[in-house]
């Protein structure tokens, strides 16, 4: 019996309003990891109509024109027009930013007698599937590929009128575990007043979703392009922005679970963010050895506390050999502890603006260290496979 169910996942361009604030977010701690590498940084970032708000704790050696950052990160995704809800020249920029808790600190700060813990409480999970050459689920592949191409046919003007704000939804139908087509695509895209909405469809049909979908669709294919009838407010001036809002679009699309916590605008001594990509280099060297077509790992601490309170996985009955022999070996191979983390993955470098948009997973980028499968082959030995 063929066993069938659906998978949805959505994705934004650079320009939606919440993505806005975690680029933002993301080039302060850019800013400051690059002065002082050491620099303990967890910056939140509103953005409604012609503002930004940004606050947060800091603690550094550098100093970061925070005004001048917000700015600049506008002009680069593409708001150089207030008709699109923001302008870079003249938005307001609020900074509200003070020191780390002394008591967080106590944890976090390594010294002789003590190791550096974890930033705080929380569990990570990190996941992979073979489904895909990125090692991850269909969907979410799909879904960052058409706003990615959105906001290439805006910058080099394949198509004309159409600002930075825009979002895409993907269904994809699945057989026995394997995706098989896609049933829906779903695209909204900010445009000018005077641009036509009947031809913007049919560019888009042509110039974002056939290239990006169209292996995978067929005759029965639903495509649903601005279904209200047109997207001109859109941008801050449309729906305010927040930092950490777009929390499964980052990771995996829905798939799997996840823990609660973002990315954006934390250093790596906090482990929503140092963990998070540790579990998916995990999972994503379990899969590429071969011991399972599907992986889910999780991981947990306590704040203070170097060593995970506790570390699982799940293969879904794709393993092809035990997952206590495999989590044994993951267990052998890899050092879960959060200063381990940063050494290994090098994470003190100034690489996190370009992972706040378009996922931080699946990407082919030699900074996403957490992408690399190089230790495939000591899992499948170790796991006796």
């Amino acid at each position: 019996m063929i066993k069938r169910l659906t998978i949805t996942s959505e994705s934004v361009t650079e320009g939606h309003p919440d993505k806005i604030c975690d680029q933002i977010s993301d080039a302060i701690l850019d800013d400051l990891i690059r002065q002082d590498p050491n620099s303990r940084v967890a910056i939140e970032c509103l953005t409604t109509t012609g503002t930004v708000h940004v606050a947060g704790e800091v603690t550094t050696r550098g100093y970061s024109d925070v005004q001048k950052i917000a700015r600049a990160t506008l002009r680069d995704i593409g708001y150089t027009n207030p008709e699109f809800g923001i302008d870079c020249e003249d938005a307001g920029v609020w900074v509200s930013m003070h020191g780390q808790s002394p008591d967080i600190s106590l944890g976090v700060t390594q010294s002789p007698s003590k190791e550096q813990g974890a930033g705080d409480q929380g569990m990570m999970y990190g996941y992979a599937s073979d489904e895909t050459p990125e090692f991850m689920p269909l969907p979410i592949v799909l879904a960052h590929k058409l706003t990615m191409r959105l906001a290439q046919a805006r910058k080099q003007g394949l198509i004309k009128g159409i600002g930075p704000d825009g979002k895409s939804q993907v269904t994809v139908l699945y057989e026995n575990g394997r995706p098989v087509k896609v049933t829906t695509v779903v695209i909204a895209q900010q445009h000018i007043l005077d641009i036509s909405e009947d031809a913007l469809r049919e560019e888009i049909r042509a110039k974002v979703i056939q290239p990006v979908c169209g292996n995978f669709m067929d005759k029965d294919t639903k495509v649903f392009i601005n279904a209200t009838g047109r997207f001109v407010v859109g941008g801050p001036e449309g729906d305010t922005g927040v930092t950490g809002r777009k929390i499964i679009a980052d990771t995996y699309g829905g798939v799997g679970r996840h823990g609660g916590g973002a990315f954006s605008g934390k250093d790596p001594s906090k482990v929503d963010r140092s963990a998070t990509y540790m579990a998916r280099h995990v999972a994503k060297n379990i899969v590429a050895a071969g011991l399972a077509k599907r992986c889910e790992l999780q991981v947990s601490y306590a704040i203070g506390i170097a060593k995970p309170t506790n570390i699982n996985l799940e293969c879904f009955g794709t393993n092809k050999v035990p997952e206590e022999k495999i989590l044994a070996a993951v267990v052998k191979v890899f050092d879960f502890r959060p200063r381990a983390i940063i050494e290994y993955l090098d994470l003190l470098r100034p690489i996190y603006r370009k992972t706040a948009a378009y996922g931080h997973f699946g990407r082919n980028d030699p900074d996403f260290t957490w992408e690399k499968t190089d230790k495939a082959a000591i899992l499948r030995k170790e796991a006796g496979l």
